[in-house]
């Protein structure tokens, strides 16, 4: 059966009205980790792989460094030039696979041109593949088998039931079809969720028209302003995966100003899934570790 993880995080450390703090609750997600941590016999240990300089690549390195020094991994980063060469990154993969004191490898995306993302992605061993991008993991997903899940899914997973919403029978609209949200996201909701799923992309013609009696609305698009408000039923619950600079700052894929007032609940950008995401990569890493102790 798919596992979602619960963490019992009581709702008014990181809901303020209708707005769901990812924030909040992936930090006192990682305090519960760190505490968890110490019962195990070795540290977890998570191995981040950064080929060339990508800015926003080098932040969420940087983030994913901290947070598993927080929770009391065993953290290791390895920065590489855009010239490297896929020999030397997979020959560091392998080094990792081979390692008993690493349960995580996660390659950060995007990668130099010169790379074939998919064979690099696919050379991680299914049992040390955090981010649930490994076919193994991708089917086991789809044969509802326990596996490692895609971390952004996940976290919406786990802020829906820790809000202790009833999914089953609810209509919900996955904006995006991607295999790192999109796909998996209306897999969870379906298959864990028990929810009724369209899936809307960039070619489906009058996606209001699937709006406008979703219960649920999440947005992995990457593009902006994608739905009409006006369509979005009074109530509905909101995510947003999406994540853009404009000239005011980084804001999502919906418009969070005029939707705020109508939802049930909200997720903000940033502060929102983001965190949860990180969160969820130290959780699946943890995870990793229990299962290598046989629990």
């Amino acid at each position: 059966m798919i596992h979602i993880p619960s963490f019992k995080i009581e709702k008014d450390t990181w809901v303020e009205g209708n707005i769901l703090w990812g924030k909040k609750l992936a930090q006192e997600i990682r305090k519960k980790l760190a505490e968890d941590v110490k019962g195990l016999a070795e540290k977890p240990g998570l191995a981040v792989l950064l080929v060339g300089e990508d800015e926003g690549s080098k932040i969420y390195v940087a983030n994913k460094e901290k947070s598993a020094n927080e929770v009391g991994f065993h953290s290791i980063v390895k920065r590489l030039p855009a010239t490297a060469t896929e020999a030397e990154v997979l020959g560091i993969i392998d080094a990792w696979n081979a390692d008993a004191t690493v349960h995580g490898i996660l390659v950060q995306l995007p990668l130099p041109q010169q790379l074939n993302e998919r064979k690099i992605l696919q050379s991680i061993r299914p049992e040390k593949d955090v981010d649930g991008f490994h076919y193994e993991n991708i089917g086991r997903l789809q044969a509802k088998v326990e596996g490692t899940i895609p971390c952004t899914p996940l976290g919406v997973m786990v802020m829906l039931q820790e809000l202790g919403l009833k999914l089953t029978g609810k209509n919900a609209v996955v904006l995006g079809r991607s295999n790192i949200v999109g796909k998996p996201m209306a897999q969870l909701l379906m298959d864990y969720g028990q929810a009724t799923v369209t899936i809307c992309h960039s070619k489906t013609h009058n996606i209001d028209s699937f709006i406008k009696d979703a219960d649920i609305i999440v947005s992995a698009m990457g593009v902006r302003n994608i739905l009409n408000n006006e369509h979005v039923k009074p109530g509905a619950i909101i995510i947003d995966v999406g994540m853009h600079r404009a000239e005011t700052g980084v804001c999502g894929d919906l418009d969070y100003k005029r939707l705020k007032d109508k939802a049930l609940y909200i997720t903000p950008v940033p502060g929102g899934v983001g965190p949860m995401t990180i969160a969820m990569l130290m959780y699946n890493t943890y995870h990793n570790a229990l299962r290598r102790e046989g629990r």
